[in-house]
């Protein structure tokens, strides 16, 4: 009855978003998980494990960038429209004052240091006109101009796009060491709560949490492990965690995590071992409830259970992390610099972070604040596209003040 008379009188101290994160680094030492090799066909937006090494040059030889004719340079030098020059066509060696038909790709032959695209010249009976004068080199992709033999195609820790795997497949890179994907067990807590496809009762809520927090784990390239809802129950709570530990790399619930009878998942992350949580209340808004922890060397995100604010808590503290276990310095997310379009009242001594849509206005962004009633009004991150963080020192932001939003979604208007 005492401590939850204790809770109920609140948080007597709030820590501080950048202090908090600290502390979490510290007791944890995070490292980079193991790496696995997987065909490079199945390896986008996987992580690279190691710096991928070029094998060979590419392209492997001298080529032509263009469909045309492979010449001598000095052999076009001069020409014009006007006044084109002769050259016989040849399917061997270029000569002096020959050409070869060639098309893009092919190698160039013997001989030719030079293409001259076809749309600058005219064949007549085993002869064309060239009307356009060409350099050394022109219109020439140079053996090794795109990545040399020995040099770093692709960094450790890069995150593999379209563009990458690409490459690798044109160096011939059949497999490739990624960082495993960090597992993420995911709980939501509270006796209000329903699967979704289940029918709820009058006073029950579909559970969006897991689905939210889901879908940003796989966002980040991270595999997420459904432990279902646990009722507010200290044992039922603490099992499910314990459960998820022995599986996954990181835990993550929603709800109970404030100062009321029944938010026992703090004191369930307790009851597992130590040194448990570390930091219970950040001076963040939404999401101050967050409590941070640490069992059998592994990091527990205990967020809000108002959708909002388990996104943010989870967007602040547990994309750094897993980032991290991924092996990836930083990823931040796009932003732009807009102008506010009306003053906006922040708390003084807490971190918010304010969701605004951006829109595009003759040529320059603005951030229109939304009208936020809560933090677990979802449709809040519907409507908006991009967040401003509001820093502790300020007591608020201006009408026409510039900011950085950190976008999350496409710009209206672009």
């Amino acid at each position: 009855m005492v401590s939850a008379l204790a809770r109920l009188k609140g948080f007597e101290k709030l820590t501080s978003i950048d202090e908090a994160f600290s502390t979490l680094l510290k007791k944890l030492k995070p490292e980079k998980l193991t790496s696995e090799r997987i065909p490079t066909h199945v390896a986008l937006e996987h992580v690279t494990a190691e710096n991928v090494t070029a094998e060979k040059d590419l392209p492997p030889y001298d080529r032509s960038a263009v469909d045309g004719y492979a010449v001598r340079a000095q052999d076009t030098f001069e020409a014009s429209q006007f006044s084109p020059k002769i050259l016989r066509l040849t399917e061997n060696e270029v000569r002096e004052n020959e050409a070869r038909q060639i098309w893009t790709g092919d190698p160039l032959p013997k001989g030719a240091d030079a293409v001259v695209m076809l749309e600058y010249t005219k064949r007549i009976q085993g002869k064309i006109e060239v009307g356009i004068a060409v350099t050394p080199g022109g219109n020439v992709s140079k053996r090794g101009e795109d990545v040399q033999r020995g040099e770093i195609a692709i960094k450790a820790g890069t995150r593999l796009k379209p563009h990458h795997v690409g490459l690798l497949a044109a160096l011939g890179v059949t497999h490739v060491n990624v960082v495993k994907k960090p597992k993420v067990a995911i709980l939501s807590t509270g006796n209000e709560l329903v699967e979704l496809g289940r029918k709820a009762k009058p006073n029950q809520i579909v559970d969006s949490n897991k689905l939210i927090i889901s879908s940003m784990c796989h966002e980040l390239g991270a595999e997420p492990l459904d432990l279902g809802i646990a009722k507010d129950d200290l044992h039922e709570i603490s099992t499910k965690i314990h459960e998820g530990l022995q599986w996954a790399d990181v835990v993550i619930t929603t709800g109970g995590t404030s100062v009321g009878y029944s938010d026992l998942v703090p004191a369930a992350v307790n009851q597992i071992g130590t040194p448990g949580v570390i930091v219970h209340g950040i001076a963040m808004r939404p999401g101050m409830p967050t409590a941070l922890a640490v069992l059998q060397g592994k990091p527990v995100f205990v967020l809000s259970g108002n959708p909002v604010a388990a996104m943010i808590g989870f967007e602040v503290f547990a994309r750094p992390l897993i980032l991290k276990l991924l092996g990836v310095e930083s990823e931040p997310r796009p932003a732009l610099k807009a102008k506010l379009t009306q003053k906006v009242a922040s708390a003084l001594g807490r971190r918010v972070f304010l969701r605004v849509t951006v829109f595009e206005r003759d040529g320059e962004f603005f951030a229109e604040p939304l009208r936020i009633k809560g933090a677990g009004v979802i449709s809040t991150m519907t409507k908006a596209n991009g967040y401003v963080i509001i820093p502790e020192n300020r007591e608020g932001l201006e009408e026409g003040e510039f900011i950085i939003v950190h976008l999350f979604d496409k710009i209206e208007g672009t």
